[in-house]
């Protein structure tokens, strides 16, 4: 039959058309963030599939748990535990099941109709099959793998993203506990400090004006110490949601102060030229771009033809006649075979609707890249910029400030003593040292966090651009105490 012929002939291509089809990934297609992960980061990124991965996972943040948090070790947390991130590795599963679809032909339509009326009976058979879509199945596969492509990159930067986000966390949480450490212990003299003069005044030795200085400057110092406290608080809760930990686990450690400054700096050489090699974002507008590139060079080939079908039918007549004069019943049967090719024409148009649409697209797909590009290099030499100006800034308050400070406050002390000045100077001294320190934590803070700004900038995962002025929030964390918990 010639219906049999065409499923036989359409069966015997099928291998043919399935030959170029993708298939699924073992990893969900996690390679290239894998790889881009250990290679920027040196950490690994795990998928959680299975209730095997996710007590895998728990256990290796467990562990991690155990020990005082290191910036390092905070961003291994978080790519392990923030459901953010599963949730991107998700999506990303969703791309590449687009990407599978696309690589595979076009569904070949059956359909059957049968009527039946008196004494006629009518069948048809029907498959049709999209030429148009399977002539057009490699450039539509290639389309397709730019965009899986894109969105494997886009995938690195999520992780690239969190693990900044996570270690700018870090590094504030640290500094708001060092602040309330060090404000903890200014209090504690300035307490002592009342006490004695409130003694003094009792004794007649000092006046009810210097008392009420001494006095005010405590309980000012305890207001500064208690927003200081709030700052703690919040900083350790936004710390908490990037690590994406919860009960028990919340109650992490962490060092009692920022890591020291580093001996020596990056160096700012080729710094534009390696941001643009491997920023992932400007690597995933390339490969939208090919993509664009591809669908506006299918869409020119195909703009005078949109849509072509090709219809194997099959159909099945029968007539019955009774002959009442003979009392005789005829039958008649029919069989008609036999194919049927519609497609369209945009005769209105002939296409030029959508290869200008298609063209501007390409255009504005390239305009981006371009855009990215002179941000990016824009955006590493201002990270840079930051990187150095905060580390030169804060080698001035450590090498500088805070011995300049100290001794003018160790010389107050000693002409306090020995009734050469006042109440009033020792105050102003004690406030200026006060401010000197927490400046000189922040000048800390402000050097760590432009450091992440800086890989950030050269490999992807968010710019950043705060002045670390602990406001500026972005993403993590849990409830904590001072002094390196």
């Amino acid at each position: 039959m010639a219906h049999r012929r065409f499923l036989l002939a359409g069966a015997a291509f099928l291998p043919l058309a399935l030959a170029g089809c993708a298939t699924f990934s073992p990893d969900n297609g996690l390679s290239l963030a894998r790889g881009i992960t250990q290679q920027e980061l040196g950490k690994g990124v795990v998928k959680t599939t299975t209730e095997v991965d996710a007590a895998a996972a728990q256990a290796r943040a467990e562990a991690l748990l155990k020990k005082p948090l290191t910036p390092d070790s905070a961003v291994q947390i978080a790519l392990l535990q923030n459901r953010g991130l599963q949730a991107a590795f998700n999506d990303l599963g969703v791309s590449e099941a687009v990407y599978v679809e696309a690589t595979l032909p076009p569904r070949p339509t059956f359909a059957l109709s049968r009527l039946a009326g008196g004494l006629e009976l009518e069948v048809e058979r029907q498959i049709l099959i999209g030429l148009f879509e399977l002539a057009t199945l490699p450039g539509r596969a290639a389309i397709a793998e730019q965009r899986f492509r894109a969105a494997q990159f886009r995938t690195a930067e999520a992780v690239l993203r969190l693990a900044a986000e996570t270690r700018r966390q870090y590094y504030r949480t640290i500094a708001a506990n060092q602040q309330v450490a060090f404000l903890e212990q200014a209090l504690a003299s300035a307490e002592a400090m009342s006490q004695l003069a409130q003694q003094l005044g009792e004794s007649g030795a000092l006046n009810k004006l210097e008392q009420a200085r001494e006095h005010a400057f405590y309980v000012e110092l305890g207001a500064q110490l208690a927003r200081a406290r709030i700052e703690q608080k919040v900083a350790r809760e936004r710390l908490t949601r990037q690590l994406g930990v919860w009960g028990r686990e919340i109650d992490f450690r962490l060092p009692n102060a920022l890591p020291s400054l580093p001996a020596s700096l990056v160096s700012a050489k080729d710094i534009e030229r390696r941001a643009l090699e491997t920023r992932v974002d400007l690597r995933a507008l390339r490969a939208d771009l090919n993509a664009v590139a591809g669908q506006y060079g299918l869409t020119g080939a195909t703009r005078f033809i949109s849509d072509i079908e090709l219809a194997g039918l099959q159909k099945y007549d029968r007539k019955t006649f009774i002959d009442a004069a003979e009392g005789k019943v005829e039958r008649e049967k029919l069989n008609r075979r036999g194919l049927e090719i519609a497609f369209q024409i945009p005769i209105y148009d002939f296409g030029e609707i959508g290869v200008r649409n298609a063209e501007e697209t390409y255009m504005a797909a390239a305009n981006r890249v371009a855009e990215r590009a002179v941000n990016v290099r824009s955006e590493a030499r201002e990270a840079y910029l930051r990187y150095r100006g905060h580390y030169d800034l804060a080698q001035h308050y450590q090498s500088r400030v805070l011995p300049l400070r100290q001794a003018i406050q160790d010389e107050s002390l000693l002409q306090y003593s020995g009734m050469l000045a006042d109440v009033s100077q020792l105050i102003i001294d004690a406030r200026a040292r006060i401010l000197s320190n927490l400046d000189a934590i922040n000048a800390r803070r402000d050097f760590w966090i432009a450091a992440t700004d800086l890989k950030a900038a050269l490999v992807g995962g968010g710019a950043g651009g705060s002045d670390g002025d602990g406001s500026t929030t972005v993403a993590a964390a849990a409830g904590g105490s001072a002094g390196g918990h």
